[in-house]
């Protein structure tokens, strides 16, 4: 079996190097490691293949992974349901829509040796739907100009444009962890207009290696993010403002620093993770600092051995109980059980206030502003 190739522009990737075109070079300097979560990913992936195919009566074989759980068969069945759902709407109105699984798509027209894979695909008289599944939890997915699917959109349109005169073109997002279903639609001509003036001529730029190293929320799974050059000059401009209290700061400046905390804050804990790891596995010694073994929490070496030990000295008050969590109850009973049984008991109290930017979708809560409070004076 051959090595897989990876594209050096990829699909995947596209948010990164279109913003941060010299990116996708400096990338293959490091080394490819999969994470847990990608790891996990994949096995979800697999497993939502195998369950369409078999929905679809084609043949396929159930993959088997360390991360079989109830909780991934509950995400892939609704992934499964819900791509049957749009097949199911789209025969509403063409007689033989086509529907692809893990295909291969090239979008190298645009792109140099560009390609990737769509997890599904609806083509129907005059509308196309692309469909990605997300396993993933940490970062809310849009699809609403999203790259990596504009790119699948391309690629299939070259595929089967000519056969059914696609105008419409729509993009899923499925990610099940966050509850996000999201849905984008645009006109063809956009998309095609979108590839030749902007996606073009910053792809040409990237796979040069060429352009301005731009720092943003595009370097959250970069590999080279720790060691760029960019990114750390971008976060310590927060130098100028020189640790001043917040009352000192002006209403632009405390402005200025709270669109960037969060990715401060990140590139300060990774700069850590990777000065740790360098110095625990590599040996590297970084001048004025040691490793040391860090504070630990005593735990029992044997339970089974303590609770016979507690017993035959006489103490039988050892044993504490509670409820399993809303979460597990909701498992253990399903879905409907659940809300049958304990619906009417569940509350959800209002959560803590928060601060985030303007582009969060839930809504803002209005408290009126004691009259005065913050006026200049």
């Amino acid at each position: 079996m051959g090595t897989k190739k990876h594209a050096v522009l990829s699909a995947s990737a596209s948010h990164r190097w279109l913003n941060c075109t010299p990116s996708a070079r400096l990338e293959l300097e490091f080394e490819d490691r999969e994470t847990e979560a990608a790891a996990e990913g994949t096995a979800a992936h697999a497993l939502c293949e195998h369950k369409l195919k078999r929905a679809l009566k084609q043949r396929s074989k159930k993959p088997v992974s360390q991360y079989d759980c109830d909780e991934m068969d509950e995400y892939t069945d609704g992934y499964v349901a819900f791509v049957l759902e749009q097949y199911t709407e789209a025969q509403e109105t063409c007689p033989h829509p086509t529907i692809l699984i893990e295909q291969r798509l090239d979008f190298s027209k645009y792109v140099e040796d560009g390609f990737g894979t769509g997890d599904c695909l609806i083509i129907a008289d005059r509308k196309l739907h692309v469909i990605d599944f997300k396993y993933g939890q940490g970062v809310l997915v849009e699809a609403e100009n999203n790259p990596q699917m504009m790119l699948y959109a391309l690629g299939a349109l070259d595929m089967y444009d000519c056969l059914y005169d696609i105008d419409e073109v729509s993009m899923t997002i499925y990610q099940p962890r966050r509850e996000n279903i999201s849905t984008w639609t645009i006109d063809a001509k956009a998309l095609y207009d979108w590839a030749e003036n902007t996606l073009k001529p910053k792809a040409e730029l990237a796979f040069k290696g060429e352009g301005d190293y731009c720092s943003g929320d595009w370097c959250t799974f970069c590999k080279a993010k720790v060691n760029c050059r960019a990114r750390a000059e971008e976060k310590l401009k927060l130098a100028q403002y020189e640790f001043k209290l917040p009352p000192l700061l002006t209403d632009d400046e405390i402005e200025e620093i709270l669109t960037k905390l969060d990715d401060l804050t990140k590139w300060a804990n990774e700069i850590t993770a990777y000065a740790q790891d360098a110095a625990l596995n590599h040996g590297k010694q970084w001048h004025g600092f040691k490793v040391v073994e860090g504070r630990s929490n005593r735990k029992y070496a044997d339970e089974g051995a303590v609770i016979e030990a507690a017993q035959a000295a006489g103490y039988k008050d050892i044993f504490k109980t509670s409820l399993i969590t809303i979460t597990e109850m909701e498992k253990l009973m399903g879905k409907q059980n659940f809300a049958d049984i304990l619906g009417a008991l569940i509350i959800k109290p209002p959560g803590k206030p928060t601060l985030v930017p303007i582009t969060d979708k839930r809504p803002a809560i209005t408290k009126e502003k004691p009259e005065n409070e913050f006026d200049e004076i």
